[in-house]
């Protein structure tokens, strides 16, 4: 009955409450790991495990790690039990102090256990093995596996505290359940509405509690806290949405929110010889699920996707041994699974099948190889990045892992074989609404050569455009008579017999094109995207290096981290919209567009049909009713939804920012559809145009 005792108070999780589980090994070898008690600092497990010991001699290492869902589980401290002093004493109660071998003076508390020591005649052998060997694996599923999703849809806020000078403030909302963590965009206001929807993963049977805080954003110095509330899921019934009006404790105010709790349909994890797909029964009923007939059943249940993690091979040694423990974790948007761990090994065999239920199919699966590591977090051994959209179903395949940021190779192979089904239609609808964001991203940070490659992208849109309005120029000034003629009989005849029709229609003609010259084995993208940004990487960045004045002007940015990670951020939003418009039209991604196609043709259509102040009368009607219809609608723009799922010319070639690309196609988001941002965007992007050309007048 293991209990925990800490006076540790250097909190990993950075609040007052953590996530604690212990693991128990003999030997070197897991024989055991605990469930995790969540958000107590004196757990109590209440567990009872039958372990065999073969040598006495040989001490039971007991380790207590702090839960963290980005695979950062932290260290608490370490014990020993030595057998041998329970020899003469069958049943003894334990205090064992916990310990940092790295940090010998710190106190981390105690652990408390109950220990009955039989002999080994007196249980059958095969018993002994089978129970911890079961219960581990018990444990491990139920530690992964969720039962629920709680859908939280976070509206508005009302009659908040002023925190600033002005009588304002930049209010924002955290969200906490268990290691899954959400937080807000910060909009100035005192009544501020965000609309915004995210989903939690729900792993206890009866519910759970949603911690809910709201700060004030200052620049430079720690947020102010402007309150907190709570939600009891356990109260709430399933399969319905309840409107929650929160009234703040410690503070001033009212959150409203809509809390929605679903179940979920496939998420499970089997071993190779049990998975659903390869049952002829059960895969008819799934393609049935997702038939065409059953388009508008459920939106949000796009697909189903099933990973067979079969092996691993010539793995990076990560341990002083020449060896590794790995582990693989599979990742879709925030569904996340993970296998045992194989030890002292560089060609582990999992043979494991992960099966997750698709909910946008331009998600793209993940698979990360880690080196389970003795009283610190994970070692990183490689990764790969799959688009559902590019898998090949039932093919076995050797995936070579990269990099963390995908730029480049790492030691070893691993081998999977996956299948995706899901329904077209459901796949298309999805496209148009906000991408899901992820719980867990890397802090935005300073990067020379990030900001610098933003900027050459950004360049390069530009010069597009400049070329574009040289050649439409030319045409004027007659530098070709012959396209000028052209140019002019065209212009002629198309305002003679225009109608608004002809504009998605001639939207069509580029997709068409293109598609017509990657048909006739003339596709040159993938090549000119690699070629422009390694040029930016080996060039550009290490001429940087070797300019002293550049090495100080990059050294002042850091002094306004705030001010470059904007300018950064801007710069990428503005080149991926760019580059996100012209991969459409290039084909790099068929589904969107074909998708693309569908929409041009069916407004060709109705444009074609109906009347335009009749177009023009529908959309007024909706807009002016939306609010009327649904106090509660979640804001959306259906077209920069779309663009958001169009890879941008860094996503293509896998060189993926510091920064997630998600997170920067929801900034953009916020930052499109206001005037004021435009500006302040259009004078970011020309002051770094100017400073760069100041600090380097002969670099372009």
């Amino acid at each position: 009955m293991p209990k925990i005792n800490t006076t540790h108070k250097n909190i990993q999780d950075g609040e007052d409450r953590i996530d604690p589980y212990v693991k128990f090994k003999i030997s070197g070898k897991e024989v055991f790991r605990s469930k995790t008690i969540n958000k107590n600092l004196n757990p109590v497990w209440d567990e009872r495990v039958s372990l065999l010991v073969d040598n006495l001699r040989e001490p039971l290492y007991i380790k207590v790690f702090d839960y963290d869902f980005g695979l950062q589980d932290d260290f608490m401290g370490s014990a020993y039990l030595y057998l041998e002093s329970l020899e003469h004493q069958r049943t003894l109660d334990v205090t064992l102090d916990l310990e940092d071998p790295q940090h010998p003076d710190h106190n981390l508390g105690s652990l408390d256990l109950g220990v009955t020591l039989s002999p080994k005649e007196g249980v059958s052998r095969e018993a002994q093995q089978q129970h911890p060997s079961m219960r581990l694996s018990d444990v491990h599923r139920k530690a992964q596996l969720w039962r629920g999703i709680v859908s939280i849809s976070l509206i508005e806020a009302r009659d908040l505290r002023p925190m600033d000078a002005n009588g304002l403030s930049d209010p924002y909302v955290k969200f906490r359940m268990g290691h899954q963590k959400y937080k807000s965009k910060i909009p100035k206001t005192l009544n501020p509405q965000w609309r915004e929807q995210f989903d939690f993963h729900l792993y206890e049977e009866h519910g759970g509690f949603i911690d809910i805080t709201v700060w004030d954003k200052d620049a430079g110095k720690k947020d102010d806290f402007m309150g907190r509330c709570s939600i009891d899921l356990s109260q709430l019934s399933k399969e319905h949405t309840h409107k929650l009006d929160l009234p703040l404790d410690e503070g001033e105010g009212v959150l409203v929110l809509l809390v929605t709790l679903t179940g979920v349909a496939a998420v499970s994890i089997s071993d190779l010889s049990v998975n659903m797909l390869d049952d002829p029964h059960e895969r008819h009923q799934i393609l049935q699920r997702y038939g065409i007939l059953r388009s508008f059943h459920n939106l949000k249940d796009v697909g189903v996707v099933q990973v067979k993690v079969i092996r691993a091979e010539g793995l990076m040694a990560a341990d002083v041994t020449g060896k590794s423990d790995p582990f693989c974790v599979v990742e879709l948007s925030n569904d996340r699974l993970q296998t045992h761990t194989i030890y002292k090994n560089l060609n582990p065999e999992w043979n494991k099948v992960f099966t997750f239920n698709v909910k946008d199919i331009h998600s793209v699966l993940e698979v990360t190889v880690y080196d389970e590591d003795r009283d610190r977090s994970a070692d990183f051994l490689g990764k790969v990045a799959i688009p559902l959209l590019n898998i090949q179903n039932g093919e076995r395949k050797a995936y070579g892992l990269k990099s963390k940021e995908l730029t480049g190779p790492t030691k070893g192979v691993i081998f999977l074989e996956i299948d995706v089904i899901f329904n077209a239609v459901k796949a298309g609808l999805r496209t148009l609404i906000p991408i899901e964001q992820k719980y867990i991203e890397d802090e935005p940070r300073v990067s020379k050569q990030l900001l610098l490659q933003n900027f050459n992208r950004v360049r390069r849109c530009i010069l597009f455009l400049i070329n574009v309005g040289c050649y439409v120029n030319s045409c004027f000034e007659w530098d070709s008579p012959q396209r000028s003629i052209c140019a002019f009989l065209l212009f002629v005849l198309v305002v003679w017999n225009f109608e608004l029709y002809m504009i998605p229609l001639a939207l069509l003609l580029p997709l068409v094109w293109s598609y017509i010259l990657i048909a006739s084995g003339k596709d040159t993208r993938q090549d000119l995207v690699m070629e422009d940004l390694l040029e930016d990487e080996d060039e550009d960045y290490d001429k940087d290096d070797k300019d002293p004045e550049r090495k100080s002007f990059i050294n002042k940015l850091y002094a306004i981290q705030d001010v470059c990670i904007s300018v950064q951020n801007a710069l990428d939003v503005v080149a991926s919209y760019g580059e996100r418009i012209k991969n459409t039209f290039n084909w790099t991604v068929p589904f969107l567009s074909w998708l693309a196609i569908a929409a041009l043709c069916v407004t060709t259509i109705l444009v074609y049909c109906i009347p335009l102040r009749y177009i023009i009368l529908a959309w007024g009607v909706n807009k002016f009713t939306k609010k009327l219809r649904d106090p509660y609608t979640i804001d959306n723009n259906e077209l920069l939804d779309f663009l958001s799922r169009v890879p941008s010319d860094v996503q293509v070639v896998g060189v993926t920012p510091p920064s997630s690309s998600l997170s920067l196609s929801l900034f953009s988001l916020s930052l499109l559809p206001s005037t004021y941002s435009l500006l302040s965007l259009l004078q970011v992007i020309f002051t770094v145009i100017y400073i760069d050309l100041c600090h380097s007048p002969n670099h372009y």
